[in-house]
């Protein structure tokens, strides 16, 4: 499968982004392409995602239903961003100063989305006052113990992602964390049974946030960092994220507070989430 995409498209910032959150035994990332298992209702397979010779991300799926098809691209389309339009995006970032200097550096930047929300939901509570490496660990070990072992092994993937019942109805406190965040992990999963279309885009950014922090143990960060990357709504911002508060430091030489920031990103609207992701990619740039 071909994805198109209007160019450019900065593959080795969305590969450095997945690359950092990869999870062992869900996730591979080698010599520039991603691999990860994928489930699409109780059927799983695999999917590897690499750089095409023209403009278009070049996709291997194997799965054994071809009816899912049309569902495996439209996830993936949203998950690598491909329907974005720097054309349009890149000006508008640009009008603030700061932002253009980072469109220039990245114009291909893209939103990583993900494969499926509770997943996501889910790294985004274990990532919750701790590193990104801290979470992935701690990700790596629930879909060890939870996760369901793939039919066909591929190249290191070796489990899908555990299911909702089963989160539903495990004490995740196990894995090493605190009870309350355990609870809180198993909480989403149950409210997402309850609620099919939990992750599903709202009316608008407002709707979408005020529903997920209705949940127990998801607060504001927790609930635009979902909105970001599942919602894909593109003027989320987890204001009080450290990466963005230390990148906007970094950037302009001094002290930056949560409030500052949130103040700061008004001049980034409505496309926030663009550029919250320059910021948190500036963090890593290694030129």
């Amino acid at each position: 499968m071909r994805l198109a995409y209007q160019p450019p498209y900065d593959w080795a910032a969305m590969l450095g982004f997945l690359a950092a959150r990869a999870i062992t035994g869900l996730e591979t990332v080698v010599a520039g392409v991603y691999r990860r298992s994928i489930s699409v209702g109780e059927q799983h397979g695999w999917i590897s995602v690499a750089p095409g010779s023209g403009d278009w991300l070049e996709v291997t799926i194997d799965f054994p239903d071809p009816a899912a098809l049309p569902e495996i691209e439209r996830r993936l389309r949203r998950m690598f961003d491909v329907d974005a339009q720097p054309e349009l995006i890149n000006p508008q970032l640009a009008k603030d100063p700061l932002m253009a200097q980072l469109v220039a550096a990245r114009p291909g930047l893209r939103l990583p989305g993900t494969w499926d929300g509770l997943e996501l939901a889910i790294r985004a509570v274990l990532g919750q006052q701790i590193t990104v490496a801290a979470a992935i660990r701690l990700a790596g070990k629930l879909v060890a113990q939870y996760g369901q072992p793939l039919e066909t092994p591929h190249d290191g993937i070796t489990y899908v992602f555990p299911m909702p019942d089963v989160l539903a109805a495990a004490d995740l406190a196990t894995l090493g964390m605190p009870k309350a965040r355990g609870r809180t992990l198993s909480g989403v999963a149950q409210a997402l049974l309850d609620d099919p279309e939990l992750f599903q885009p709202k009316a608008s950014l407002k709707e979408g946030v005020a529903r997920l922090v209705a949940l127990p143990g998801i607060g504001d960060w927790t609930a635009q960092y979902i909105a970001m990357r599942q919602l894909r709504e593109a003027d989320a911002f987890a204001s009080g994220d450290i990466g963005l508060i230390n990148a906007l430091a970094a950037l302009e030489g001094g002290p930056v507070s949560a409030r500052q920031l949130l103040a700061r990103a008004e001049a980034w609207r409505p496309l926030r989430a663009y550029a919250a992701q320059h910021l948190w990619t500036s963090l890593s740039r290694a030129d």
